[in-house]
């Protein structure tokens, strides 16, 4: 029987995270509609054995070197024979009990709708309110680890660009939707527990380097589909707010991280002349009238 949804998930080198979530998601997992499938992205924990010992049911499949988050999403995407992808991190899971019979109600109401995002409370621990008043509303991209896409959608757009490594590949895909007539809506009704603690990411080791994918990923977009007249005041506006709020401040850091990126862009060039798929000055006023992408909620959003 053809599954109506997958659950996909990459994990590398976090089988306590990924063995929680799997543990959330459970009652989604034993149903007849729904397949899953996990990619790890070269794990040199016990991640596979875990898997292989805990979920045999699950489909497993695996990078032998780590190719990277945006490598691994399209690896599953390809492999899904279902209707609709579900795209969650490892470190992520449902707090709505029910959400498949949302996200099915959600798409059937709105054949234009290409892809759904999801209500994200970004803490280690759940949120003691889970009421909202917020409704769904279209918007111009999504979060990369808490979205359901319907494929038909993204069998009309290219793959994530595995080049750039992480971060970005949702506005890329958001673009290519946007100019292939599919929208982006906000899924309220559907909360997602992302265990991370914002605040303490600054500290993490691999903070610059988490700046300098951002900052490049984001100078990546503008070369690809931005018109050429709006690309230099972009570019001198993110320099500065970076130089502004970091740099300037000692952050030294940060000043790392702008400094490689902007190599990277250039490195870049002959990828962004092949993928370039500029908007027209018409679509780009379009598109920035759409509303800003919802990535984080607290309870006293509502």
């Amino acid at each position: 029987m053809k599954p109506t949804f997958s659950i996909l998930i990459t994990t590398k080198n976090r089988k306590d995270d990924l063995a929680f979530t799997l543990v959330k998601i459970q009652h989604l997992l034993i149903r007849e509609a729904v397949e899953c499938i996990i990619c790890d992205d070269g794990s040199t924990d016990d991640t596979v054995l875990f898997l292989q010992s805990n979920y045999p049911e699950i489909q497993l499949i695996q990078n032998k070197k780590s190719e990277g988050l945006i490598y691994s999403r399209n690896r599953l995407m390809s492999l899904t024979k279902a209707e609709f992808a579900i795209s969650i991190d490892d470190d992520l899971h449902f707090v709505t009990e029910n959400p498949l019979a949302i996200i099915q109600k959600a798409f059937d109401a709105n054949p234009q709708i290409g892809l759904l995002s999801f209500r994200i409370f970004w803490d280690l621990e759940a949120p003691e309110s889970t009421d909202c008043n917020e409704v769904s509303y279209r918007m111009k991209s999504f979060a990369g680890g808490a979205n359901v896409w319907r494929m038909a959608a993204w069998r009309e757009v290219p793959n994530y660009p595995a080049w750039f490594m992480f971060y970005g590949e949702e506005d890329f895909a958001s673009y290519h939707l946007f100019k292939s007539k599919w929208e982006i809506h906000y899924l309220p009704e559907v909360l997602v527990n992302h265990r991370v603690n914002i605040k303490a990411r600054k500290k993490d080791t691999d903070y610059s380097l988490r700046l300098q994918r951002s900052l490049r990923s984001g100078w990546y977009l503008y070369f690809l589909f931005y018109p050429i007249p709006v690309i230099p005041r972009k570019l001198f506006y993110t320099l500065w707010i970076q130089l502004k709020t970091k740099v300037l401040k000692g952050d030294l850091k940060a000043l790392k991280a702008v400094l490689l990126a902007m190599l990277d862009v250039l490195l870049a060039i002959p990828k962004i002349i092949k993928n370039s798929n500029r908007l027209s000055m018409k679509q780009y006023k379009e598109y920035q009238k759409l509303e800003e992408t919802k990535l984080y909620w607290k309870p006293e959003d509502k």
